[in-house]
């Protein structure tokens, strides 16, 4: 069994979303995968590296989002660090196509640092657990500020109501550290059978929803195909909207376009969801987007009905819907953006 902490920091009032007709699915993430580095140094190795801020995990949540970047600050690979019980040691997840590039990377910064790096992607396995419903962010979603789902389920937060984390039998539950809407990790070795265990605490659903398609209605991007390796920004990702990037903590590798980007609020393109009512016949061979005659930003992705896209915020949605390939799609802003960014709007009256 995975040896994860059990204490975390106590519940607070943050934003907390609650549904009903909970329909909750499991699926085991077959692209995503582990790697566990430990040693004496490895915050002060991993705080050079990332986006977001490695003491958030010291006495903190259990779980952290965050990127690591190239020298010019484009995406790498996107993440989630995990604490464990274990003394200086992490868990970081990553896509599994780029996880001996991760690896070399990690090892490539390490220098003379006795910091282990291991592959765990023979080992352990990672699932998701989400409730479908949650897709439909504009009509089914209650605003709850006093009180936080920390492991979004009635259940499982019934059972450990003040931590991040849930720890049931071979299982190990981590909230999702990006929004609430994206529900719970599940960690496990890979001989474990995670669905008959994990239906003592929630009755999971056979949805024909799959995650990536409950992904991309949220607009949620999460590999190197959504975050092509060295062809984008931490920011146009949403990296900070998704809790990400901390401008406090100092330099990291990538920090200072980030940084710069970040404080003169020009940030005109973001990963957004596309809704289709029509369906393109194919992926488009060409990525980037035109509509009008007017270049509106790159696509990356397609699943069912529904896309993803990397977009100029402001014309697409002054276009309300599309056309990609010989489908069209509408463009709507994702409600758990931020209701108020004034950098943002900054931007779009530039723009």
């Amino acid at each position: 069994m995975l040896n994860t902490t059990r204490n975390f920091l106590k519940q607070s009032s943050k934003r907390s979303y609650t549904t009903s007709s909970a329909k909750y699915v499991l699926e085991h993430l077959k692209e995503r995968c582990l790697i566990r580095v430990v040693g004496a140094e490895v915050s002060e190795f991993l705080q050079g590296l990332i986006t977001n801020d490695i003491k958030h995990l010291e006495n903190g949540p259990g779980s952290m989002y965050t990127m690591f970047l190239n020298t010019k600050g484009r995406v790498t690979h996107d993440s989630i660090i995990y604490r464990t019980e274990e003394d200086n040691s992490y868990l970081i997840e990553c896509d599994l196509d780029g996880v001996e590039a991760l690896q070399r990377q990690l090892k490539l910064y390490r220098v003379r640092r006795k910091i282990d790096i291991i592959g765990l992607q023979k080992e352990y396995k990672i699932h998701a657990l989400f409730n479908v419903n949650n897709a439909n962010v504009g009509s089914s979603l209650t605003y709850n500020v006093n009180s936080e789902l920390v492991v979004p389920c009635d259940k499982l937060n019934a059972t450990l109501p003040s931590t991040s984390s849930k720890f049931h039998r071979d299982l190990s539950i981590f909230r999702d550290p990006r929004i609430n809407l994206l529900g719970s990790r599940v960690i496990s070795k890979i001989d474990v059978d995670v669905k008959e265990q994990i239906k003592d605490l929630v009755e999971v659903d056979d949805s024909s929803k799959d995650y990536r398609w409950f992904r991309y209605n949220l607009g949620v991007g999460e590999g190197t195909s959504d975050l092509p390796t060295g062809n984008c920004f931490p920011l146009e990702a949403n990296c900070d909207y998704l809790h990400g990037v901390s401008f406090h903590k100092g330099c990291y590798i990538g920090q200072e376009l980030t940084a710069r980007t970040y404080h003169t609020g020009v940030i005109r393109k973001r990963l957004m969801p596309l809704h289709f009512t029509t369906v393109p016949s194919k992926i488009p061979d060409e990525p980037t987007i035109v509509h009008e005659n007017d270049n509106l930003g790159k696509f990356r992705g397609l699943h069912g009905n529904v896309g993803l896209a990397l977009l100029r915020i402001s014309k697409a949605l002054n276009y309300g819907e599309i056309k990609v390939g010989d489908g069209v799609a509408k463009v709507l802003r994702p409600s758990w953006w931020p209701v108020e960014v004034s950098k943002e709007k900054m931007s779009l009256q530039k723009s």
